[in-house]
């Protein structure tokens, strides 16, 4: 089974809170993973931001938009109960309560096109309409798709630079990592013939104590057990105890 999506735990949350008595959040969260036979797997899966479990990131937005909708009220910290109003949406024997059956309800309308405003004051589509998803899952889903293409063109962009430019990127990026210190002292790109197989060095900690040997592939297929035997045997012949290989990979 999979995650219940938020719409289907809305129905939920009013019928517990029906009995017009004070509820947690946390107890409501029990009583509808109860109700809906959520398997503690699921109960484990997090958002993608990792900081929240799905289940309760989803079960939050429910009780969130049913107090937008005034059908709940909030008691106090983390607590809430029914009003007038979510007795009244009982009484009718309504089974769902999605966001297109909430629009009825002005404050639940002003609150939905406040947030699909702009800066600029322009009505944007809200697109957590038609997906079981919540805005903070479609928040973090499209921060991960903007990554992932930030990364393929970077990526891209790479792999047209001249491989001298890919050996003193690795070298840059070894030095914000942390290793020596400044680029000018912690590393040193080598990128010459005769380098043996080695395209730069860098300085494994800020005094210089030990030296890490660098190879940078910036190929078109995988690198093979050939160049990294090669490797191992340009370590060996600078009397090295370390070495880092990166590849660069369309």
């Amino acid at each position: 089974m999979v995650v219940p999506t938020y719409d289907e735990m809305k129905i939920h949350l009013l019928r517990l809170a029906g009995d017009e008595r004070e509820h947690t959040l946390r107890t409501a969260a029990e009583h509808v993973a109860d109700v809906l036979n959520v398997v503690d797997e699921d109960l484990k899966i997090l958002v993608p931001s990792g900081v929240q479990t799905r289940f309760d990131n989803r079960i939050s937005w429910a009780c969130t938009y049913l107090k937008k909708a005034g059908l709940l009220e909030s008691s106090g910290r983390g607590r809430f109960r029914i009003t007038n109003r979510g007795k009244s949406v009982l009484e009718e024997g309504t089974v769902t309560l999605d966001n297109n059956y909430l629009m009825r309800f002005p404050e639940f309308a002003e609150f939905k096109q406040g947030r699909g405003r702009t800066s600029d004051n322009q009505v944007t589509a809200d697109t957590s309409e038609d997906t079981e998803e919540t805005p903070e899952e479609l928040l973090a889903a499209r921060y991960q798709d903007l990554r992932d293409t930030l990364a393929n063109d970077l990526l891209e962009t790479v792999l047209k630079c001249s491989p001298r430019f890919f050996e003193n990127l690795v070298v840059e990026l070894l030095v914000a990592l942390g290793y020596g210190g400044s680029r000018e002292d912690a590393g040193k790109a080598i990128g010459r013939s005769g380098d043996e197989g080695i395209d730069g060095m860098i300085k494994e900690d800020r005094l210089g104590l030990d030296v890490v040997y660098i190879q940078a592939k910036r190929w078109q297929n995988t690198v093979g057990r050939p160049t990294v035997q090669a490797f191992a045997g340009s370590l060996e012949g600078k009397r090295a105890r370390k070495g880092i290989l990166l590849e660069a990979v369309s």
